[in-house]
């Protein structure tokens, strides 16, 4: 069972910036992909970026241009990088693992950390 613990989360200010971080308990380099979701207040869970073993991500529409997601193999870490921060980017964020093995997939979260974003 894979466990990932993510950090970093707090409040800050319109057009701030925040890193989180997500840390697995065995090596990323095996995971397929990892992300970020984000669940606000009342809302479903949504997808904020994903990154592949190959280095390939993906962006909501809603971030783009504004957060980078990124992996580091060596220390099993991914990050999130979240710049110019708005009111609707307040949620609670969650790491997601996912290992593709022939035909099954597994999915890992991590309990979430709370971003709020207010003035």
């Amino acid at each position: 069972q894979v466990q990932l613990v993510e950090s970093g989360g707090g409040l800050v200010q319109p057009g701030g910036s925040l890193g989180l971080s997500c840390a697995a308990s065995e090596s990323i380099f095996s995971m397929n992909r990892m992300g970020w979701y984000r669940q606000a207040l009342g809302k479903q869970r949504e997808l904020v970026a994903t990154i592949s073993s190959g280095g390939s991500t993906n962006y909501a529409d809603s971030v783009k241009g504004r957060f980078t997601i990124s992996r580091d193999n060596a220390k099993n870490t991914v990050s999130l990088q979240m710049n110019s921060l708005k009111l609707e980017d307040t949620a609670v964020y969650y790491c997601h693992a996912q290992k593709v093995r022939w035909t099954n997939t597994y999915d890992y979260w991590g309990r979430g950390t709370q971003v709020t974003v207010s003035s």
